[in-house]
């Protein structure tokens, strides 16, 4: 989310010192003149550095801008999945998941589309939709084979349900796919070819013309049905890790293996490299896009100061949002979209209002931070989770997204602390920051859940 900041060029207003009685140190009490016939001068007190109004003609536009943009933001688009398997006899198949959302430039403003939705379309309708999404990947995607170069797959769409939540997206049930959200799976079938030591793809920038918001692409592959322990997960206009075709036997080893290539299990440095590729994703899911998990921050933020009740919500809240993204990711929890967004956007709502109806931290709201720190979870979940076969992958995945989320957290609360700085006056605090900063993110709150319900 690119959003400006207005900035205050003119000093910020003095106030004049009331003068009562003795304030001043004057040695009688103030009358309506002196034995020279004029009033006393106050003595000059220093100006506030930062002044609240000051502070919120900064910080004010700034959230309005936000307020206004994120309206857009109700469901968390899943990544561009792109999944390679590949067999001893030299068949291959790549498929790629792509939600139909995704072609628009506000996709988060559109629900997904359902399995009875997607059956009540016109045939010209259902065809339109799976030629943008062959325009779509050619836009995204460059698929290329060691030695040869690069190749234009042929794929052949349908839809399927949303791979999420354990269950595979290739599933042809159609009890689990009635009801559900779908998305459009793309199947190109081939085969290697002699000499074929290695596959890679790479994800292009998007560049003006292009349709559709940025998103990360993953990279995850098979060999005769075990899942590579590496995966990758690529932004913009990066390339993926090459994949060995010639370690099972899929090709043949004329020229021997892509230097640098990957085999089913993974090396230290394959470790390192998913680990730090999903510390980029976690941060980059708080900030700049995870616009209501800033604010439920915030809003926690604005309670205390305090390091200790600070330091203690924020644990609990991380504790609680892992605990859930976990468990999704491992197919174990799933929750609608409908119920989870909606939920997220109350969650904000209550935090904030707390602040203002309470003016000091209990360890009451420990219980409100965790309880909604397991919807945050679920809705991570519904941007992030992975299905995933390899345990290691998976734990070591989560474990970078955990803590890239942790340092966008700390980021948010880093920067709350820098903008309030200048007021060390506790009420002060709570009269021009506090108060005035719940009630914004609560109509922010509460604008998100008519919003949500709406959507849903």
């Amino acid at each position: 989310m690119k959003r400006g900041l207005a900035t205050c060029n003119s000093s910020p207003p003095y106030f004049a010192p009331r003068q009562i009685g003795t304030r001043f140190k004057l040695a009688s009490p103030l009358v309506s003149g002196t034995a020279s016939g004029s009033l006393p001068k106050p003595p000059a007190f220093p100006r506030m550095k930062h002044h609240p109004i000051a502070i919120w003609s900064r910080l004010f536009p700034a959230l309005l801008t936000l307020a206004f943009a994120a309206t857009a933001w109700a469901h968390p688009v899943p990544d561009l999945p792109v999944r390679s398997h590949f067999a001893s006899d030299g068949s291959a198949e790549i498929r790629i998941e792509v939600d139909p959302r995704g072609f628009s430039d506000n996709p988060e403003a559109i629900n997904y589309f359902q399995k009875a939705t997607i059956e009540s379309l016109p045939p010209e309708k259902v065809k339109q939709m799976k030629d943008t999404a062959d325009i779509f990947v050619g836009q995204r995607l460059r698929f290329f084979f060691d030695p040869i170069g690069e190749v234009k797959p042929k794929l052949t769409w349908e839809f399927r349900k949303l791979g999420d939540g354990g269950i595979p997206f290739e599933t042809d049930d159609k009890n689990l796919l009635k009801g559900d959200e779908t998305v459009l799976v793309g199947s190109w079938k081939t085969q290697v070819i002699a000499g074929m030591t290695g596959f890679r793809i790479e994800a292009l920038a998007l560049t003006p013309g292009k349709m559709g918001a940025p998103l990360c692409v993953m990279f995850v592959n098979f060999i005769n049905g075990k899942q590579v322990e590496r995966y990758g997960v690529l932004y913009p206009g990066e390339t993926s890790f090459t994949l060995d075709l010639t370690e099972q036997g899929i090709s043949a080893k004329p020229g021997g293996r892509t230097e640098g290539s990957v085999g089913v299990t993974a090396t230290s440095g394959d470790w390192l490299s998913l680990f730090w590729s999903e510390i980029k994703r976690g941060f980059g899911h708080v900030i700049p896009e995870g616009l209501d998990h800033i604010l439920f921050v915030l809003g926690v933020f604005l309670m205390t100061r305090k390091w200790k009740p600070l330091v203690l919500q924020i644990s609990t809240f991380t504790v609680a949002h892992t605990l859930t993204l976990w468990l999704a990711s491992a197919g174990y929890v799933k929750l609608p979209p409908s119920i989870v967004e909606p939920v997220i956007a109350a969650s904000i709502v209550v935090v904030a209002l707390e602040n203002i109806f309470f003016k000091d931290y209990t360890h009451w709201r420990l219980l409100v931070v965790f309880a909604f720190g397991l919807i945050h979870g679920l809705g991570f979940a519904g941007a992030m989770a992975t299905r995933l076969d390899s345990t290691t992958s998976l734990v070591i995945g989560l474990l970078g997204i955990n803590l890239g989320v942790e340092f966008g957290q700390l980021a948010v609360i880093a920067v709350a602390l820098i903008a309030t700085s200048g007021i060390t006056d506790a009420e002060k605090y709570r009269r021009y920051v506090v108060v005035p900063g719940s009630l914004l993110i609560a109509a922010m709150g509460v604008w998100w859940v008519i919003e949500r319900m709406r959507a849903s």
